[in-house]
């Protein structure tokens, strides 16, 4: 078994040094170097052509658009555009490429020497970003016949080729020492923030659950003072949570074999989703042994600067604007605010508020009861089964007085479960609150027979005892009843 340390006490003893890889695939309707469909989904090797699959004689040609939208992503990243780059042939064997080489970039990436500004826990850090460079997706592996999906213990593997050739863009930061103990949320941050970059510029939908977004984190732990220690890479991480994940579970395990006096070595590490933990792969590779060479069947780039500045005029409102601006609309504090990008709910009260209610209702529910949910259930907050436009018309209820907050939640255990929208699921439910003034009246009087001494002190002019009497009424209305109009018609019936 697997010992690992304390994380803070991990923290307290070693410093972390990030590092992160991320690979993101181009939303292009074409592949990178043919003309077959990028679409998702489709029946396995039913996209596929003899330059995908590596045919003798097929020639490859480059797609301008994943070129552009590479560019884009490097202008939007702080990045030199190189005036002169070029292609070349990454060799490995594997059995999901079928060239038995990758078409990437090596010594002339398209973009380097960018930076990300991410803020955590009210401060700020610069990731800086090493290179952009422009490649080509493996295909898929699919093991089966096991109870893992993984290669050991399956009876048989099968390859689709669709993915194989799909643009894809990786961007590589340079080290980044001193996040200290929030490490693993600076890690999480930069993939949020260059998520959400690339989704602004249109090209891509970086969704994780799909593979368009995929993480490599490095990490390597050093005592104060000293050289950074061996670098663990965990390949493939698929979401925002298990990237902090990651980080943090390796931190504790690096740190009890340095405390052990064993050596870290340089490998390659899978995640595990079910549990946090990260496995063994492979021995890491350097540079030399992929054996790179310029690749001879693809001319060299050259963007001009003219090229490059219409591309740049074309930039939209990247994030941290638009955060910027949506915080004053919405008329948040910082920490408010900070609180709804830890939350990666930005998008999801925007929506919210776009469906029709206030800002302040969007934020209530997202960053309360929902955030509370996600946490429960381990989600990502977009992958609860609830919408903003469901969201927004929850809160509409809550404002025409037909739910107060207690009768909202028990209607989202509904919408959660899969029971409709909110009104369908008050109505099914009957979770309405109760207006009807005559069963109102009745349950006062009820509330203000068994309570004589209490509606003693309120003819007395004590109004707050009214509180009893209103807890009595909503206990037998089974909190349906508005508390609002219960006390008025108790102040009614006693002053």
């Amino acid at each position: 078994m697997t010992k690992l340390n304390d994380y803070d006490k991990a923290v307290e003893t070693y410093e972390p040094v990030l590092g992160l890889e991320t690979h993101i695939e181009l939303d292009t309707n074409t592949k990178m170097f043919c003309g077959c469909s990028t679409a998702f989904g489709a029946e396995p090797n039913t996209q596929t052509c003899p330059v995908c699959l590596a045919l003798p004689g097929a020639l490859p040609v480059a797609n301008r658009a994943a070129i552009e939208a590479t560019i884009k992503i490097g202008l939007a990243l702080n990045c030199h555009i190189a005036e002169w780059t070029r292609f070349a042939r990454k060799n490995y064997f594997y059995p999901d490429m079928p060239k038995n080489f990758q078409t990437s970039q090596y010594e002339e990436p398209l973009c380097e020497n960018g930076y990300v500004d991410v803020v955590v826990d009210g401060k700020e850090y610069r990731v800086e970003i090493e290179r952009v460079h422009l490649e080509e997706d493996t295909g898929k592996t699919l093991h089966v016949g096991g109870a893992t999906g993984r290669i050991h213990g399956a009876t048989e593997s099968l390859v689709d080729y669709n993915r194989a050739g799909i643009p894809l863009v990786e961007i590589v930061t340079k080290p980044v020492p001193g996040t200290g103990a929030l490490a693993p949320e600076v890690a999480k941050a930069y993939t949020a923030e260059l998520r959400d970059i690339v989704r602004s510029l249109g090209v891509s939908d970086v969704r994780m659950e799909q593979g368009s977004l995929r993480c490599d984190v490095n990490l390597s732990l050093n005592l104060p003072g000293e050289e950074w220690g061996t670098r663990t890479e965990t390949k493939n991480v698929n979401s925002l949570r298990s990237v902090e994940r990651a980080v943090r579970y390796e931190v504790r395990r690096q740190s009890a074999l340095l405390d052990a006096g064993e050596r870290i070595f340089q490998e390659t590490r899978h995640f595990q989703e079910t549990t946090g933990e990260t496995r063994a792969g492979r021995s890491k590779e350097e540079a030399t042994d992929y054996r790179y060479f310029p690749e001879p069947d693809l001319a060299v780039m050259e963007p001009s600067r003219e090229w490059v500045e219409e591309l740049r005029a074309t930039l939209p409102e990247l994030p941290r604007k638009r955060r910027e601006r949506l915080q004053a609309e919405w008329s948040l504090g910082d920490k408010e605010m900070q609180s709804v990008v830890n939350a990666d709910a930005v998008d999801l009260i925007q929506a919210t508020v776009d469906a029709g209610t206030t800002p302040s209702g969007a934020v209530k529910w997202w960053l309360g009861e929902l955030s509370r949910r996600a946490n429960e259930s381990g989600e990502e907050l977009a992958a609860l089964a609830i919408t903003p436009k469901q969201v927004a018309e929850l809160q509409g209820m809550v404002d025409d007085g037909r739910l107060n907050d207690k009768l909202a939640r028990q209607v989202i255990d509904g919408v959660l479960a899969g029971e409709g929208d909110p009104a369908d699921v008050a109505a099914k439910r009957g979770l309405e609150v109760v207006s009807d003034t005559g069963a109102l009246e009745a349950a006062v009087e009820e509330a203000i027979a068994a309570n004589p001494a209490v509606a003693d002190k309120i003819r007395g002019g004590t109004h707050a005892a009214a509180g009893v009497l209103i807890g009595a009424v909503m206990k037998a209305t089974k909190g349906q009843a508005d508390a609002g109009t219960v006390r008025q018609i108790i102040l009614d019936k006693l002053s």
